[in-house]
């Protein structure tokens, strides 16, 4: 296996000379080519593996025609694991983290594996594999406290969850005037976006509308800075949602990320492994996190609040008049965001059903109904992915706002993330 799989490195090499600039060492360069072959050959097996790919297409139709098997590319991975990390990396802190960052793959990459041959991780253990972090836990008492909160704003009869469904429809956005409010909102978020950073000339991208998805919007990135954004309508579209996705999948968040690592570490530095996005990896954790996180630092204080009563709402045709009400609300369910990490982890460490943990984020979450069933197709298909989102933002927000920084050294700091190959363990760790 060995013998063979550096024997197709070098052909693999060979077809890749037309990268955008050299690896900073050929050896290195050479091994980060059998990581994407690997990579890709995974994606054969699992169709959400590879999240995006824009390098050389010699690099797939070797994977296709390799056809290698899970245990083969577990194997071949381990081998190349252990050869990445028996290198020196001396004093040059790059190749230091290059390094680390392959190496993480790879251990997701095994992780990935396992999953797709039925061997589970205990979920905490397994978003530690996956994603280079751990969630913190809550007992259902946090939630009951903020739906204290909850219940006074809200007051009435019948359940919570009930009542916040029917509070929260009076701002969902009709679905003939979508387009209309996601442009908008994009323009926005973009054009705050270049206030702080430079992106790359005739970097763009295109909104389609779909149904029967376990997400409510995807960033699918095409390379040479495009993306492709996907609206999920399957269930009803608060106007508030236009901003996050805009930020989260647009500007400041994926598109920006993918565009600004495309340009420096592809381009660049010639760090070809970049020119793959494995879903489950701890970039996610940054991608997800950073994505969120973009969203109040393109809109902070109250500015968000302004722009959507002032322009968003008008385009959608929504009355403004319980405005300050939704907004509240909305503030106290972001706190009950963890509630899905503490449902997934109960569901896929088999301590609860599928009904039960429905059911859970309809108690805890203020899911609707049919929402939280899918919420539990998406833990069936991501699993420890959740953490993604609101431990990813908290671990970057804390990055980001170290020290009471200003606006500026935010966006500083930001910028910085999306473009370097700083891994989740360095948040913490770095200023």
């Amino acid at each position: 296996m060995k013998i063979r799989l550096l024997a197709l490195s070098a052909v693999l090499t060979l077809a890749a000379c037309n990268s955008p600039a050299p690896a900073p060492s050929q050896d290195l360069g050479e091994l980060a080519n059998e990581y994407l072959f690997l990579e890709l050959s995974m994606g054969l097996h699992d169709e959400a593996h590879v999240d995006a790919y824009f390098g050389p297409e010699a690099f797939r139709d070797a994977a296709e025609s390799e056809a290698m098997s899970l245990d083969d590319i577990r194997l071949a991975a381990g081998d190349l694991k252990g050869r990445l990390a028996a290198i020196d990396a001396g004093d040059d802190t790059m190749l230091a983290l290059r390094i680390e960052g392959l190496i993480g793959r790879l251990v997701a990459l095994d992780t990935r594996i396992a999953i797709n041959k039925d061997e589970f991780l205990d979920f905490d253990e397994e978003s530690l594999a996956l994603f280079g972090s751990q969630a913190p836990e809550y007992d259902a008492a946090h939630f009951r406290a903020i739906l204290d909160d909850i219940d006074a704003l809200l007051p009435g009869d019948g359940p919570l969850s009930k009542r916040v469904e029917a509070f929260n429809d009076q701002f969902a956005i009709p679905l003939d005037k979508l387009p209309a409010v996601f442009e908008a909102a994009m323009a926005e978020c973009r054009r705050r976006t270049l206030d702080y950073i430079d992106l790359p000339d005739g970097e763009s991208f295109t909104i389609e509308y779909v149904n029967d998805k376990p997400w409510s919007g995807y960033n699918w990135y095409q390379g040479d800075a495009q993306s492709l954004i996907q609206v999920n309508t399957d269930f009803p579209i608060y106007i508030s949602r236009a901003v996050d996705l805009g930020c989260q999948e647009g500007y400041p968040g994926h598109h920006t990320f993918n565009a600004l690592l495309e340009v420096n570490r592809v381009g660049g530095e010639g760090w070809i492994e970049y020119s793959l996005y494995p879903l489950f990896s701890p970039q996610s954790l940054i991608a997800e996190g950073s994505g969120n996180y973009g969203i109040d630092l393109a809109f902070p204080g109250d500015e968000r609040v302004t722009f959507e009563k002032e322009v968003l709402f008008p385009l959608a045709g929504l009355d403004a008049a319980n405005a300050d009400t939704y907004y509240a609300l909305a503030k106290l369910l972001a706190r009950l965001n963890f509630a899905g990490n503490e449902a997934a982890r109960g569901y896929l460490n088999g301590e609860m059903t599928r009904e039960e943990a429905a059911q859970w984020l309809q108690d805890f979450a203020m899911a609707r109904a049919d929402r939280s069933l899918q919420r539990t197709r998406f833990f069936d298909a991501y699993r420890s992915y959740v953490i993604n989102y609101n431990h990813g933002k908290a671990m970057v927000a804390d990055y980001v706002e170290a020290g009471d920084a200003d606006i500026d050294q935010r966006w500083a700091r930001f910028e910085r993330l999306l473009s370097s190959p700083l891994q989740p363990r360095h948040l913490k760790e770095r200023k």
